[in-house]
């Protein structure tokens, strides 16, 4: 993973005050990666992350979970931080570019991110596309309606495409939460909590695969699941689309 030092600062800060901040954020990741190789074996060879970041090219990310399985897949990293596209689009230079675009869009604006010439060079849109909206809808206000959004990517894809989603909850702390929210959002973007029944319902028009809506430790582990899981804050989970 790959990190700037404004990152860094907010990082130091948040753990002040979240100090699970760090496996929270370990533990997403082998969340993304553990659904996208599922997915994967599954025959999903289309992998769309939104609100990317600067993802682990080459370190194990979910561009090698789904490579692993299919070697020519295709992924498309989606971020708005014009510094994020330029640094994201340095690693995959040397990675995979046939098959690898960088598309600097905002993710608010769906049709415009589908639309994008990069996207539809690496991805075909009539097959199954694995839409990653991972630790991405909690910076998205009830006013800019976080389902229209995931409406808005899901619905021109075929069925059996999927989505891999993880969201923000309090963890029973909500004096510990609020902290670390304002933290994020006088550093970087405001914060949204939701509650179980609020981020199952951005699933509506899939099918979620089992275990269903789980802190993201518990989804699919590897292993021996962590001792501390209920201090993962937050909930993980896979729809398919019908």
């Amino acid at each position: 993973m790959h990190y700037f030092d404004v990152d860094r600062e907010v990082a130091e800060a948040t753990l002040r005050h979240v100090p699970q901040a760090r496996a929270i954020v370990r533990e997403d990741r082998a969340f993304q990666v553990r659904a996208v190789r599922h997915l994967a074996a599954s025959g999903i060879a289309q992998v769309l992350d939104l609100g990317s970041g600067l993802p682990g090219i080459g370190t194990g990310g979910i561009g090698d979970a789904a490579r692993a399985v299919h070697p020519h897949a295709g992924v498309v990293y989606v971020d708005y931080d014009p510094m994020v596209a330029v640094h994201t689009r340095a690693l995959v230079a040397g990675a995979d570019p046939a098959h690898t675009a960088v598309v600097m869009a905002d993710v608010r604006r769906p049709a415009q991110v589908l639309a994008d010439p990069e996207l539809r060079r690496v991805l075909d849109l009539d097959r199954p596309v694995a839409v990653l909206m991972a630790a991405l809808l909690h910076f998205i206000s009830p006013k800019e309606d976080p389902h229209a959004i995931v409406r808005g990517f899901l619905d021109p894809l075929p069925a059996g495409s999927a989505l891999v989603l993880s969201h923000v909850t309090d963890g029973g702390h909500p004096r510990q939460a609020e902290a670390g929210r304002r933290v994020w959002e006088r550093a970087a973007a405001r914060m949204y909590m939701r509650d179980a029944d609020e981020i199952r319902a951005l699933f509506a028009g899939t099918e979620l695969l089992e275990p269903g809506l789980v802190p993201r430790p518990l989804w699919r582990p590897d292993g021996e699941v962590r001792q501390d899981w209920a201090d993962i804050w937050g909930l993980a989970g896979v729809g398919i689309k019908r």
